[in-house]
C-alpha cells in the first residue's frame, strides 16, 4: 500500500474514528499470527507487528482505497481535481505556517501564511492557487518535523492502521497534527465526514503512478516503503543534507541547517 502523507490527511471524527478504531483492532488480531523478524533492521525493531499492519493496509488499500482512487482520478477532470487539492493545500499552509514559525523558519513562515491570506480571498478560498502564481512557494511542515528540528530523534519505524508509515515521534506528533486539521472543526460531522473522506482519495490519487513505480520495481514492497519514508522524512528534517551518520542519531541542534531561513 501506497504510504499516505500524515502531514496533510487526518482522519475525520465519525466514520474516519470508527474506521480507525476497526483498524487498530484488526492489527491487534493480525498482530497474535506475527512471527518474530530474525535480526531485525535496527530502525525497525517491531518489524513483524509492522509487516502485519502494512499488509492490512495493503488489503484495505487493493479492496476499497485505490479502486475509489482510481474512479475519482478517471472520472473528475483534471481541473476539478487540481481544485480541489489546492483547497486543501490552503488548508495544510496554515498549520505549516505555524510550525514554520515553531521552527523560527522566518522565510518559510512568510510564505507559509501570505499563501494563505493570498489563496483565501484572491483564490476562492484556496481552490486556485494565486499565490504559486505569484512566485510563494509551498513548504509544507507539521508537528513531527517540528520535532526533529527542535533535536527529538525519530524512534523506531512504526506502521499505523490505515495511515501507513510513521516513527514514534511522528505518531506522537499526530496528537498535536489532527486536531489542528481545520477540517476537524467543522462543526457539522456529515461535511466533516465528507471533507476528511475526499481528502483521503484526493491524496490517494495522486499516489496512483508512484504506487505502480513500486509494485513493478519492488521485490520487497515493506521494506522499499519503510526505506523510502524513513530516507524521506530524515531529508526534510535536515534540508536535504543529513550528516553522514548513524541512521537513527538525533538532529545536531548546532547544525546550519536547523537556523532561520
Amino acid at each position: 500500500m501506497q504510504a499516505i502523507d500524515t502531514k496533510r490527511v487526518a482522519p475525520p471524527s465519525g466514520l474516519g474514528a470508527r474506521m480507525v478504531r476497526w483498524g487498530v483492532v484488526a492489527a491487534v488480531i493480525l498482530l497474535q499470527a506475527c512471527a518474530t523478524v530474525a535480526n531485525p533492521d535496527p530502525r525497525d525493531p517491531m518489524e513483524g507487528w509492522n509487516r502485519s499492519v502494512f499488509g492490512f493496509n495493503d488489503a484495505v488499500d487493493r479492496a476499497v482505497v485505490k479502486p475509489v482512487a482510481t474512479a475519482y482520478r478517471d472520472v473528475l477532470p483534471n481541473w476539478m481535481r487540481t481544485g480541489i487539492g489546492n483547497f486543501f493545500n490552503n488548508l495544510e499552509d496554515l498549520w505549516s505556517g505555524v510550525n514554520n514559525a515553531l521552527q523560527l523558519r522566518g522565510v518559510y513562515t512568510a510564505d507559509s501564511f501570505g499563501r494563505v491570506m493570498i489563496n483565501t480571498t484572491m483564490g476562492l478560498g484556496g481552490v486556485l492557487d494565486v499565490a504559486g502564481e505569484m512566485g510563494m512557494e509551498r513548504h509544507p511542515a507539521n508537528f513531527g518535523l517540528t520535532l526533529g528540528r527542535w533535536g527529538v530523534g525519530p524512534g523506531p519505524f512504526v506502521v499505523l492502521p490505515l495511515l501507513g508509515s510513521s516513527t514514534l515521534r511522528d505518531t506522537v506528533a499526530l496528537s498535536v497534527d489532527i486536531p489542528a486539521n481545520p477540517v476537524r472543526h467543522v462543526a457539522d460531522d456529515p461535511t466533516r465526514d465528507a471533507l476528511g473522506l475526499l481528502n483521503l482519495v484526493d491524496t490517494r490519487s495522486n499516489y496512483l503512478r508512484a504506487g505502480e513505480v513500486v509494485e513493478e520495481a519492488a521485490l520487497d514492497k515493506y521494506s522499499f516503503t519503510r526505506d523510502a519514508y524513513l530516507q524521506r522524512r530524515r531529508n526534510q528534517v535536515y534540508d536535504g543534507n543529513p550528516p553522514e551518520d548513524d541512521f537513527m542519531s538525533e538532529p545536531d541542534a548546532n547544525h546550519p541547517d536547523n537556523g532561520t531561513q
